[in-house]
């Protein structure tokens, strides 16, 4: 397990330095101890920043496992179903058309809060693979979110700095009144 920095930490107001296709072999261990961090914590993205390193490198699933105190209503409203495991290295995010959703996000290196963030409903990204091989995703709803939310950690932004202000709540509160 990997410890996962804080907001106040330098690392994660940086951006990340671009990973050499050439390098994704040694980063393989690295590579499983940030999937292992990431389901422990747990979450469904984590990006090199949040364990420290300067890296535009994230890993990303949301296992049906991470839903279960969801109703199929509230899933059908995040547009969110289950997305396997995968390895995002250099990504470039473009928003897909001009639909906006805000939805409460929490974040594991601002652990123990929610905030209601705006993202893109639809995005494209580019990116490699932990092989190096070159990867198109095309997301909508929650997936979009998550995609937009560990690519911001890549480029220095946290959550908190796309936050509507008066929408932070500890998460134990947003259970208890939302």
């Amino acid at each position: 397990m990997l410890p996962i920095v804080q907001v106040g930490d330098p690392v994660l107001r940086a951006r990340a330095a671009p990973v050499a296709v050439a390098d994704l072999p040694a980063l393989a261990p690295l590579i499983d101890e940030m999937r292992e961090t990431m389901r422990a914590a747990p979450g469904v993205g984590l990006a090199a920043p949040q364990i420290g390193r300067s890296l535009a490198l994230a890993v990303i699933e949301d296992t049906p496992q991470l839903h279960s105190g969801l109703t199929p209503e509230q899933l059908a409203a995040r547009e969110r179903s289950a997305v396997p495991f995968h390895v995002l290295v250099n990504p470039t995010l473009t928003p897909v058309g001009d639909e906006i959703v805000d939805a409460y996000e929490g974040c594991l290196s601002f652990k123990s809060f929610v905030m209601i963030v705006r993202r893109w409903r639809s995005v494209r990204v580019e990116a490699h693979d932990e092989h190096g091989a070159p990867i198109t995703i095309e997301a909508t709803g929650w997936y979009a979110r998550i995609l937009q939310h560990e690519i911001d950690h890549l480029n220095g932004i946290v959550c908190c700095d796309r936050m509507d202000p008066r929408t932070l709540s500890t998460s134990e509160n947003h259970a208890k009144f939302d």
